[in-house]
């Protein structure tokens, strides 16, 4: 069985508020399998996967951990939406600051993600990508375990684990990154071409991006204060 599901299983019912002995009641099985099932100790059929599929209202590939959308839907990259309706800077809690600092890394990001298109190499981008990824997995898991409530099941990665391999990993791909950029082959991909690197200077970048600019010039400013 993939390994995904029994911590996707456990994660379902705990999100319900359903104890074991229920769940196991309403799927006719003992409540001690459906414990050997959640704990990865013992793998189940194909008829019980499509049972719990129903059961909770999901996908069988969201409860194999193929897509992270529970109606089972592989987005594409075009389907991404820019900004998130249902998100509105008017409603985050907490003060300007966090929309102050939302908008600064938005912008920034802008920015960032055309010179990497402009550079055209597939392996900086990616590299670029998982180290921001990275980062952003390590802030958002500290906010959710910072509340003992939320399901740990949200979570594959063990709690002693995932600080240094996340930062390891963001750190590795940050140092890919830079080999790429200056035109060295990392893991057999290419660096990017010499003519492909743009030219940067602080009023190219304002003339370039002038909703942008002030706001990466911002960010830089800050992240160098906190070094």
């Amino acid at each position: 069985m993939n390994a995904s599901f029994p911590r996707i299983l456990t994660l379902l019912r705990k999100e319900k508020g359903i104890s074991q002995k229920k769940v196991a009641a309403d799927l006719q099985i003992s409540q001690a399998l459906l414990s050997h099932y959640e704990k990865g100790i013992r793998e189940c059929g194909l008829d019980f996967v499509v049972r719990v599929a129903d059961y909770y209202g999901v996908s069988c590939d969201y409860l194999l951990g193929r897509t992270a959308d529970k109606s089972g839907t592989m987005i594409a990259v075009e389907e991404i939406p820019d900004d998130d309706p249902a998100i509105q800077d008017k409603r985050m809690q907490g003060g300007v600051l966090p929309v102050l600092n939302k908008k600064l890394i938005m912008n920034s990001l802008q920015i960032l993600f055309d010179l990497l298109q402009k550079c055209n190499n597939k392996a900086l981008t990616t590299e670029v990508s998982n180290s921001l990824i990275q980062m952003t997995y390590v802030a958002f898991r500290e906010i959710y375990a910072a509340n003992p409530h939320n399901p740990k099941a949200m979570f594959s990665a063990a709690d002693c684990l995932y600080l240094p391999a996340a930062l390891a990993s963001a750190g590795n791909s940050a140092a890919k990154a830079g080999a790429l950029a200056r035109g060295h082959a990392v893991d057999g991909a290419p660096g990017v071409e010499a003519e492909r690197l743009p030219a940067i200077l602080p009023d190219d970048l304002t003339a370039q991006y002038p909703l942008f600019a002030n706001s990466l010039l911002t960010l830089l400013r800050t992240a160098e204060k906190n070094l």
